[in-house]
């Protein structure tokens, strides 16, 4: 097996805001000041919720984001819009990542709601884009660490490169409930081998 570096702990890396600004193109709603306050009509807030939840599985894409705290998630430049000086108020968050979960796109981590997984796509979703480059590359009846498939030379232009250890190890299980894979774990590591 490849030497394997420490893996670094997942989590959400705050931006500085000129960074975002070239990298990221907000939706218009992002620069609307009643957009950071929840509406009291209940069509008003639907579209508004369903914009935010759009936002943020578009920003946490484009950064591979997949595990926050809700803090830092208020710190970030996803729900704190500077140049307004606008931020969504915490308890706002918990409802827009709520509704996120209800979508199947989040998992809390922990019982008190402080910690998630949020998933721009699914792990069935994930699978199949990694099933897919497996095949693709003939690479069928291989086995893999789970660092050579999110950070190997031979990934690097596949969208999953870059991916969470939590949201491989979902992927990975989802394709071995298929029987397209089967997870292994050795003593230096766990490893996958395709079918």
């Amino acid at each position: 097996m490849p030497r394997r570096r420490p893996e670094a702990p997942c989590r959400f890396r705050v931006f500085r805001a000129t960074t975002m600004a070239m990298s990221f193109e907000w939706p218009w709603q992002y620069r609307f000041p009643p957009f950071f306050t929840l509406q009291p009509n209940v069509d008003t807030r639907q579209k508004q919720l369903a914009a935010w939840c759009s936002l943020v599985l578009s920003f946490c894409r484009l950064h591979k984001q997949s595990s926050m705290t809700v803090m830092e998630a208020q710190e970030s430049p996803l729900f704190n819009n500077v140049k307004l000086q606008r931020k969504l108020p915490v308890e706002s968050i918990q409802i827009v990542l709520e509704e996120l979960r209800k979508k199947g796109n989040l998992e809390w981590l922990d019982k008190n709601k402080s910690s998630f997984l949020i998933m721009w796509r699914r792990p069935e979703e994930w699978g199949k884009l990694i099933y897919q480059w497996v095949s693709r590359s003939g690479q069928n009846n291989s086995v893999f660490t789970l660092y050579e498939l999110t950070s190997g030379e031979d990934t690097e232009d596949e969208e999953f490169h870059g991916l969470d250890e939590a949201t491989l190890l979902r992927a990975l299980q989802a394709l071995q409930q298929e029987h397209k894979a089967e997870i292994i774990t050795a003593s230096d590591g766990r490893g996958v081998k395709f079918f």
